[in-house]
């Protein structure tokens, strides 16, 4: 089938962890391919995502090579010790606008900027002589004006979108049409782990939902030491993330808990925990004869392990739907991915649609 060009916006932790792993098994051929939900999708495997474009803001990635950039600092990830691919991608500058909050500041330094239209114009040049088919959004959470820049780059250049951060776009109905309207598929926002945090609490919280209880109070609360976590010190940010991680458990209960009854955020940073993620989670409520009833869970992850996992499903089923013509939001593998989709669903029902699309049913 071919190769799947790709770019990515932000060559931070995530970026890093998604094709160090696809190195490793690059490296490890008599290794099972496990952390993938299908190492086979669409006839694409793991190894033909192909990244020859890459945008940053950080001095210490932009004008480097891509093998080189996923190694420098503030990253964390270093599963492998080099990679053979990606040698000949220099990393483009990107905007600042928004990307780069007050904490984050003091270990990201950003290059001089370029006034914004020539840099939209370097984007879509770049996109375009390198045949980009779609872009990966890496960006840091609260990039709002950021996030808005490279949707509009991807719909100018007519190239798929995978949106996986709290930044909403393919949720919001103006953008969606926007992208049904150019035939450009979109999958988001916000990704899921692949046993992360919000999953295995949206699955709880179903599971209790289901067997008849009544869930009165539910908190989860997630700390961890990587530029994610530095930059959600700052609350301002936060908004939409909280918004994506609380809907995603409020969708799954018959009855919608009362905001003062939930609680659903990242709570703090703690530098020596690096790409660890650590998430407590408890439920509270009431079974037969009204009888009280708890739990609490605590989950250790290594956070880019948990994304990257899910994107290498996000993009094939993003290529997918570039083969067959389809535009606009893809709500199926939306749904079964990602935290803020354009419509929620029960898991099951998300995961059958998603297998439905691949099939073409």
């Amino acid at each position: 089938m071919g190769k799947i060009k790709c770019a990515v916006v932000g060559v931070g932790n995530c970026f890093a962890g998604l094709v160090q792993g696809i190195e490793y098994y690059k490296q490890h051929p008599e290794q099972q391919v496990i952390g993938v939900m299908h190492p086979v999708m669409g006839n694409y495997s793991i190894h033909d995502i192909d990244f020859v474009a890459a945008f940053d803001v950080d001095s210490k990635k932009v004008g480097t090579k891509l093998s080189d950039a996923v190694y420098a600092e503030p990253n964390k990830v270093k599963w492998v010790p080099e990679l053979s691919t990606m040698q000949d991608v220099t990393v483009m500058q990107s905007p600042q606008l928004d990307g780069v909050g007050h904490y984050v500041e003091k270990v990201v330094m950003p290059v001089p900027q370029k006034p914004i239209e020539d840099l939209r114009k370097e984007a879509i040049r770049e996109l375009k002589d390198k045949k980009v088919e779609i872009l990966v959004s890496y960006l840091p959470v609260g990039s709002e004006a950021a996030t808005k820049f490279w949707a509009q780059v991807c719909l100018d250049a007519k190239i798929g979108f995978v949106n996986c951060m709290p930044s909403f776009i393919a949720s919001v109905p103006e953008w969606a049409k926007k992208f049904e309207e150019s035939q450009i598929p979109i999958i988001g926002d916000d990704i899921k782990g692949q046993v992360g945090a919000t999953i295995v609490h949206r699955t709880l919280a179903n599971l209790c939902d289901q067997r008849g209880t009544k869930i009165e109070k539910t908190y989860q609360i997630n700390v961890g030491g990587n530029t994610d976590f530095l930059s959600m010190k700052e609350q301002d940010r936060l908004q939409s993330k909280k918004i994506s991680k609380t809907e995603s458990v409020q969708s799954q209960l018959s009855q919608r808990l009362p905001d003062e009854n939930i609680y659903v955020g990242p709570s703090d940073f703690i530098p020596f925990l690096s790409n660890t993620k650590l998430m407590f989670m408890r439920i509270e409520g009431r079974m037969w004869a009204n009888i009280p009833y708890n739990m609490e869970v605590r989950l250790e992850v290594d956070d880019k392990a948990n994304s990257a996992g899910i994107v290498i499903d996000a993009i094939r089923y993003c290529k997918i739907a570039l083969d067959r013509k389809i535009g606009g939001p893809l709500i199926g593998p939306s749904a079964w991915l990602m935290k803020h989709p354009p419509k929620q669903f029960k898991d099951a029902q998300a995961r059958q649609m998603a297998e439905d699309f691949e099939k073409g049913n």
